[in-house]
């Protein structure tokens, strides 16, 4: 009689499902965690990217405009791409983006220079400034001429313990900005 008690208190046990939702709650916290982090992650690449394509057009709107007064007599200096670079870094420090990070982009068509005269290529601080560019297909015509800003940003997924068989630099993207501007006649 002992040993049958025993072995129906062991089958009850068995069947009972007392510690099940501590199981399945260690099964999907590590993947609800992981879609956090992924939503985090991938939110602020987002924002860095829109940060540095708004910089990349500030940055070509400095190159076409300039810095200087506006007037018709001023005859202000033509912007260099320092200034171009001033200004994207302006952009990037409000945003609290380093921009020593900033690293030179060829965008892809490159610029040409087509009916628009010498182009010129100038960099500073890893921003390309693309001056006399045709902004138009080489056919077209009138030739729309302008500038192009161009530059690239690292930004890196850290991890805090990598999981393997990934590391942390398995996670690393360039994101790239280009704007053109057209100039006034």
């Amino acid at each position: 009689m002992q040993q049958r008690w025993n072995m129906a208190r062991w089958l009850k046990a068995l069947r009972a499902n007392d510690g099940a939702e501590i199981a399945e709650f260690a099964v999907v916290l590590p993947l609800v965690v992981l879609f956090l982090f992924a939503i985090l992650w991938f939110g602020r690449a987002y924002n860095i990217y829109t940060t540095i394509t708004y910089a990349a057009r500030e940055g070509a709107k400095v190159a076409v405009v300039g810095t200087g007064p506006s007037c018709a007599t001023c005859n202000p200096a033509a912007p260099t791409a320092l200034d171009v670079y001033t200004r994207v870094s302006q952009v990037l420090q409000a945003s609290h983006i380093d921009p020593l990070k900033v690293q030179s982009y060829a965008p892809n068509p490159a610029p040409a220079a087509g009916g628009c005269g010498g182009m010129t290529t100038t960099s500073s601080g890893g921003v390309t400034l693309y001056t006399n560019a045709q902004l138009n297909a080489a056919t077209s015509s009138p030739p729309a001429c302008g500038v192009v800003v161009s530059f690239q940003y690292p930004f890196n997924f850290l991890l805090v313990n990598a999981v393997p068989p990934f590391n942390t630099n398995a996670f690393n993207l360039r994101l790239k900005a280009a704007a053109q501007m057209q100039e006034e006649n």
